[in-house]
Order: C-alpha cells, then structure tokens, then sequence
C-alpha cells in the first residue's frame, strides 16, 4: 500500500504551508493536494502570518529556519489568536536541538528526513482527525527548570478510568 493511501485524509481541510525553500514547499504541497487538501502557501514566517491573519486554515506546517520570521516565532504569533487549529512544525534539526511540541508550541514536530512525508501525512491526519491544539510554551522558565534552561523531563498523566 502506498504512503498516500494510507495516510487518506478524514476529511479535506484548508492547510497553510510555509518554508522558503521552494522544492521543499512544491514537494509537500503536490503531497497534500493529492491526498485532496486545498493548500496555500508562503515564503517566509511573515507571509504565512499575513495569510492566517486573511483567511481561516485548518491546519498550519511551517518550517522551523526562515527569514523575517522564523518559525517559533510564526507559531508564537498564531497562538495569540490568530490561528485556533493545529500547527506543525518541520526542521531539520528538531532532533539535533531537541525541538519538542512542548518547547515549539507547535502539535507536532516532524524531523525532516527520508521518512519525512510519512511523518507529515500521519501528523496530518492525526491533527486533523482529533482537532487537538496545544498550548503556546512558556516564556518564562519553570520551577521544574535547572540552571541549565532544559526542562525537566515529563511524566505521562494517569489514564483515566
């Protein structure tokens, strides 16, 4: 089965791409749209903020490094309102610099690799389906935070009953 039937859309969403590298971008578009996604996308951090500020998406991936605005800073942006849905954020160095949901405010981050469509197609769907937002990150260091900045490390909530 290929990556793109497995990872079929739940349902067809309105999805802003942002990355200034334009083979990246025209790749994972031609991806999203073939799985039946309207997508619009921007160059940079500050276009993509523009076009959420104009018009309402469903789901936002945007790239981590990128001039003007970068994308934490895209994401710390929407968060204040002008985007409620699911955000995704791509780079390639997420692992190197430990970039986490938790750290990025993003849903999902997603490591680009050789498995990166695969990875972006079931974040996709799984955002979509679930219609989950996280919070933005903390400015301010935590409590639970050491001299170092990291954070100390996370401890899963008790399932429910």
């Amino acid at each position: 089965m290929s990556i793109l039937k497995s990872a079929a859309a739940p349902n067809h969403a309105i999805i802003l791409l942002v990355d200034d590298n334009k083979m990246g971008l025209a790749a994972r578009r031609s991806v999203l749209e073939e799985l039946g996604h309207t997508v619009v996308t921007a160059n940079n951090g500050l276009d993509g903020l523009e076009k959420a500020m104009a018009q309402k998406f469903d789901l936002v991936v945007t790239d981590w490094k990128m001039p003007k605005v970068d994308g934490l800073e895209l994401i710390r942006r929407l968060r204040e309102g002008v985007h409620t849905g699911p955000i995704i954020l791509l780079s390639g160095f997420a692992d190197g610099v430990g970039l986490r949901e938790e750290s990025s405010g993003a849903d999902a981050v997603v490591q680009k690799s050789a498995n990166e469509i695969q990875m972006l197609l079931r974040a996709v769907k799984s955002l979509l389906s679930n219609k989950l937002v996280r919070k933005p990150p903390s400015l301010a260091r935590s409590d639970s935070e050491g001299e170092s900045g990291a954070a100390a490390p996370r401890v899963p909530k008790p399932k429910a009953k």
